[in-house]
């Protein structure tokens, strides 16, 4: 396959920014420097003008993944096509078995599934249960298959949700590994208790939602999680954080030395509860878990990510579609399947209302969008780089383009935007995935089954 070059763009790192060609071959990054030589049948992207970043990663998605009675509506394909349209060139998604199921057969059938990716993807395994048989299985799955994360959930008690003891012995194991525990941060007992009140007083719209999970379940979640991990002296992974309570938890944490890191989500900087406000059914499509707060909480976190408390936004990403989907907890809120889309926009809600707005660097922005994620999650320098030897995953941004987000035009897989109507400051013109054009723009040129899985270190 001829190399690519892309010539004369500004290239932003973490730390760096300056203007040079870039070449790739056999998909890895061969040679940065200006005004390159290269073989005369390189494809040529003139990037003058435009800013050039790692691909990103998205280190919190759920392609297909069956839950509350159906199945999220973007399969690996699909979701990561649309990712790549927005930039996003490696996902790292979630194995995530039933409750007494072995991680060995849901492994198998992730796998499976994931095949078809046309983006590269790596697997966080979800410990939905423990004992013996699930400390092997956690330390076959990190022995065979470099999976170094496992998710644990606080909330959905009785079905994958895990108790203090539960967590405590996964972060032993984990910490014996040498991996890291990933935790979704609500009372699982607390949000139970507040859904029956709810039910039983007839206050079943999706507006109750939010009310059946507020902010102090998730921030007392947050400090247990934090103590669990301490008391085992392992550092701790805090997904999709939303509200005041929780960064305060971790804020505490990390001045007595605790290692705590911390992700949020496009949702959760850009919106507020008043999504909610409907008396209609359109609610539902801001349904997720945990929910959008309510105004203040987003500047919090907008702060936190300013001064470097914040190490990743990636997307929850899990679609449902409003119509088939959604409505079958049209007359009980508690059963409107948890999720939204999101991996297409990322990129361009954090250029657009982070950048664009001061609010953070462009440095900060390829930090918290490709780099950290690749660090923390054992894919760096590989990914999340653009240096020689790198996997070349890159992403081209025009500055001068604009456009407006809409479920009409996007490529997630349903027919809902929880972003309808945003107005985007610049936009995606090429797509690097290994050194291939998989987006021109605005041409998609996915090759289902072209993604690789990643084993980590």
């Amino acid at each position: 396959m001829p190399g690519v070059v892309i010539r004369g763009g500004e290239i932003i790192t973490p730390l760096d920014r300056y203007t040079a060609d870039i070449y790739c071959e056999d998909g890895l990054i061969k040679a940065i420097g200006p005004d390159l030589d290269v073989p005369a049948d390189a494809e040529v992207v003139d990037a003058a003008g435009q800013l050039v970043f790692p691909g990103g990663i998205d280190a919190h998605t759920h392609m297909e993944l069956p839950f509350m009675g159906t199945t999220s509506a973007d399969d690996f394909f699909t979701g990561t096509a649309a990712g790549i349209a927005g930039g996003t060139t490696s996902i790292i998604d979630f194995i995530i078995p039933a409750r007494n199921q072995s991680l060995l057969e849901a492994r198998d059938f992730w796998m499976n599934n994931a095949a078809k990716a046309c983006a590269d993807y790596g697997f966080h395994m979800a410990v939905t249960w423990f004992g013996e048989q699930v400390e092997k299985e956690m330390r076959q799955v990190h022995a065979e298959n470099g999976i170094t994360s496992f998710k644990t959930f606080m909330a959905y008690t009785g079905a994958i949700g895990v108790d203090d003891d539960e967590l405590i012995g996964v972060i032993d194991t984990a910490g014996s590994l040498g991996a890291l525990v990933t935790t979704h941060c609500e009372h699982g007992l607390a949000v139970q208790s507040l859904q029956r009140k709810l039910i039983a007083q007839g206050k079943t719209a999706p507006k109750y939602h939010p009310r059946s999970r507020p902010t102090w379940v998730e921030g007392e979640a947050t400090h247990r999680a934090i103590t669990l991990a301490r008391c085992s002296g392992q550092p701790i992974y805090i997904v999709h954080l939303t509200c005041k309570e929780s960064m305060d938890a971790v804020t505490r944490a990390r001045e007595e030395g605790v290692t705590v890191f911390v992700e949020t989500c496009p949702q959760y900087l850009l919106l507020d509860d008043s999504v909610y406000d409907t008396d209609d059914f359109e609610g539902a499509a801001y349904v997720m878990s945990p929910p959008i707060r309510p105004k203040g909480h987003q500047e919090v976190l907008w702060n936190a990510l300013s001064c470097g408390m914040i190490q990743h936004v990636a997307t929850d990403h899990c679609p449902f579609r409003q119509e088939d989907q959604k409505s079958m907890g049209k007359d009980d809120f508690t059963k409107i399947p948890n999720g939204a889309a999101g991996i297409e926009n990322r990129l361009a809600l954090m250029y657009t209302y982070g950048v664009a707005t001061g609010r953070i660097s462009l440095h900060q922005f390829v930090d918290v969008c490709c780099t950290q994620p690749a660090k923390i999650f054992g894919l760096y320098p590989r990914k999340g780089a653009i240096r020689v030897g790198a996997d070349a995953d890159i992403v081209v941004y025009d500055p001068k383009a604009s456009s407006t987000i809409s479920a009409k035009t996007h490529r997630h897989h349903v027919d809902r935007n929880i972003f309808e109507g945003f107005k985007i400051e610049g936009g995606v013109s090429h797509t690097l995935v290994g050194g291939r054009i998989a987006f021109k723009e605005g041409d998609l040129r996915v090759v289902r089954g072209a993604g690789r899985y990643l084993p980590r270190t």
